[in-house]
């Protein structure tokens, strides 16, 4: 395993970064471009930008606000909400994204993945998991957490990772927002599935659940909270973690 990445996340609703609780009460947190400047200087490893009312509302990703982000970005830029097709992953590289998140429409036509490894590279193709706990283990969701597919996570996975997926966003629908760290057991039974890399997601703002998720086998922590409400900065994370004997990136100037 290579140095555990930090990773911000934008999730953008009509233009402006939201976040909410489990996906719902969305509060308005503020303008994209101004965040990702932020994140980048502050030694971000990489920046997720999520239009989460894209799949919703049938629609493609806002690209013009996809350009503006990636116009103040050198770091590598993963985008995704509302990816159906080829050639919606096209316009999102032309657009400045350097890998595509694709969730519901995987679900839907697994085959995608296939196309966008041949046309991309699997580099590129990141399968972004919704999970929610059930009886039986952990069930894949669509459409922003509002729709259950019957789907379990560790199969899809597998499958989503033989199909051509690069790497995995796997965010845990009962942590995101709580603020109650994130779900380490479902990070481990994934790392066991899949050798691909993963990002964790949902729950986390601590050191300590960015530490638990790198002892599960997470190769990067995703968060959002913790950092567009100023709790700590990128670079504070890293110093904590790597006093902790993770590796991480590192460079005076993000302390």
């Amino acid at each position: 395993m290579g140095a555990f990445r930090i990773i911000p996340c934008l999730d953008v609703d009509q233009g402006n970064v939201v976040k909410g609780v489990r996906f719902q009460d969305l509060r308005t947190m503020g303008d994209p471009v101004a965040f990702a400047s932020r994140y980048r200087d502050e030694g971000a490893d990489e920046l997720v930008f999520l239009d989460i009312s894209a799949t919703v509302e049938g629609r493609n990703t806002l690209l013009p606000v996809v350009r503006q982000v990636a116009e103040v970005l050198d770091i590598p830029f993963c985008v995704g909400g509302g990816v159906r097709t080829v050639e919606d992953a096209r316009q999102l590289l032309a657009a400045g994204a350097d890998k595509v998140a694709v969730n519901s429409a995987a679900v839907a036509n697994p085959e995608l993945l296939a196309e966008l490894a041949a046309l991309l590279g699997s580099q590129s193709v990141v399968l972004a998991v919704d999970a929610r706990r059930t009886s039986w283990g952990w069930e894949v969701v669509t459409h922003g957490g509002r729709v259950g597919t019957g789907r379990d996570v560790l199969s899809w996975v597998r499958e989503g990772a033989k199909r051509g997926a690069g790497e995995l966003l796997l965010t845990s629908v009962d942590r995101d927002g709580t603020g109650q760290g994130f779900d380490v057991e479902l990070v481990a039974a994934v790392r066991h599935a899949v050798s691909v890399p993963i990002v964790a997601s949902g729950g986390g703002t601590s050191p300590e659940h960015f530490f638990l998720a790198y002892a599960a086998g997470a190769d990067a922590g995703l968060a959002a909270s913790i950092f567009h409400e100023g709790q700590t900065t990128v670079g504070a994370l890293k110093r904590t973690l790597a006093a902790r004997g993770v590796p991480v990136r590192w460079e005076e100037a993000w302390g």
